[in-house]
């Protein structure tokens, strides 16, 4: 009997220490799950009736531009008529219908989410976030708050979302989703700034309590998710989206609660405050770090093009390079963050070559490098100079990375401390170096291009001796 009641007693403890209450500094105090901050490389999937006219407009340089996004393309009709204007593209191509018709088209006629899976594994994405419902408010699951704007009431007549959960949970991925707090033209949907306000909208706290939180509810449990990732928050506060009492339900109630994470896109007072996880997007700061260290788990978010949704308007130079894709990887790993890299398939649920093959050589780069990668975490005593000569460093163990985009001709690396080895990731001998006080020079490996063990920038291991 004394066995048993202690039992009950630890079981009993652990139920009180799973518990979160409704506000910040509680819900705060939820430590990351580990198997995010190990993973540090997703997949950001944009994918919904905005795919069907897949425009934005684009540079003729191949710069970015934050007005270079397909999936606005009904906020900037909604911009365009507030200001009185019209939208040219709209008006050419599509003779000003109305943006729900693109809903109808919507076919996703070959979207095979077991291909999708294959793709990301190989590329080698730990986690997987799909856009469950866009700003536009179309559901890619049988939503009953959008009982006639979802992807089985119009479109292709199917489950897009369960059939992403499934295929990926088969695959050993860990998959998520995201979620947009405001909708650009729902009646319903209090708007301010990106949005149409309407004689029927309702008080912004009814909205979430009729229509945010039952769908965020339902997302989680139909399907399970490992991540939810919310947007949309910044016409109002946390409070106002009922967010701390979501969450507290998702992490102390929820089928999901133990290894579920979130971000911190939960109201115009959380960005970069609250959340398991802090974002960034298209390098637009890094509210997880700080120039010596890291914070905050956080994560940057950016298309392999100038678009999250699939822009048919881009072309290869509006695209980064396969190298650009891996210095984009390592350069967040090197800082300590996550890096979300997002595709945009077309309507039929075909995610366009060029972004596959960018995926791939990621791929074929973590097989031989990816020790470098998962599980790292930011060398804090890392000389941050180096990163103009294309050198970047990562941390794991007693392990220190050192990921080179140039061909070095020396390597002399400050602060490691005595060193008992270093070795080429991808070739089977270990390299000559010196000990010069707390750091080493390494002697290069003479070795001819052809005998490279991968592309684009290769990796050296120095083993620290353990004290």
């Amino acid at each position: 009997m004394k066995y048993f009641y202690l039992l009950f007693v630890f079981a009993f403890t652990l139920s009180l220490e799973a518990s979160y209450e409704p506000n910040w500094k509680s819900l705060d105090s939820r430590p990351t799950p580990g198997w995010w901050t190990e993973a540090k490389f997703g997949i950001f999937i944009h994918w919904g009736p905005y795919a069907v006219p897949a425009y934005a407009p684009v540079s003729a340089d191949g710069s970015f531009s934050w007005g270079g996004f397909s999936e606005w393309y009904q906020g900037r009709l909604i911009e365009a008529k507030k200001k009185g204007k019209k939208h040219a593209h709209h008006e050419k191509f599509y003779n000003a219908a109305p943006y729900a018709n693109f809903a109808s088209e919507f076919k996703a006629r070959f979207y095979d989410a077991n291909k999708w899976a294959e793709l990301f594994k190989r590329c080698g994405a730990k986690y997987v976030v799909l856009t469950s419902k866009h700003h536009d408010g179309y559901a890619l699951w049988p939503s009953a708050q959008s009982p006639y704007f979802n992807s089985v009431a119009v479109g292709s007549g199917r489950d897009l979302a369960g059939e992403f959960a499934e295929a990926m949970k088969k695959a050993g991925l860990r998959r998520g989703f995201y979620f947009s707090l405001l909708e650009y033209a729902n009646p319903l949907y209090p708007g301010i700034r990106d949005s149409v306000k309407t004689k029927d909208a309702l008080d912004i706290k009814e909205w979430s309590r009729q229509v945010s939180l039952p769908q965020l509810k339902d997302l989680v449990s139909r399907y399970s998710p490992d991540i939810v990732w919310a947007d949309g928050e910044w016409d109002y506060n946390s409070s106002d989206h009922l967010a701390e009492e979501f969450l507290s339900w998702l992490y102390t109630s929820s089928p999901v609660k133990d290894d579920v994470v979130v971000n911190d896109r939960w109201g115009k007072d959380s960005r970069g405050i609250h959340g398991g996880h802090y974002t960034t997007e298209y390098g637009a700061g890094e509210r997880g770090a700080k120039a010596d260290k890291v914070i905050h788990p956080w994560e940057e978010c950016r298309g392999i093009g100038g678009s999250f949704g699939y822009n048919r308007f881009e072309d290869p130079k509006h695209y980064m390079s396969r190298k650009k894709c891996i210095e984009t990887l390592v350069g967040v790993c090197a800082r300590g963050g996550n890096l979300l890299l997002n595709v945009g398939p077309d309507p039929d649920g075909l995610i366009p070559p060029i972004m596959e093959d960018r995926l791939l050589a990621i791929g074929r780069w973590l097989d031989v490098n990816g020790e470098a990668v998962y599980g790292s975490k930011r060398w804090d005593d890392a000389d941050l100079k180096l990163k103009k000569n294309g050198i970047y460093f990562t941390q794991k163990g007693d392990n220190i990375y050192v990921i080179c985009f140039k061909w070095p001709r020396e390597l002399d690396i400050k602060k490691t401390g005595e060193v008992s080895s270093v070795a080429f990731l991808g070739c089977n001998s270990e390299l000559q170096f010196e000990q010069l006080g707390d750091g080493i020079k390494i002697k290069m490996p003479n070795i001819s291009p052809s005998e490279l063990p991968c592309e684009h920038a290769w990796v050296f291991r120095i083993t620290r001796k353990v004290k």
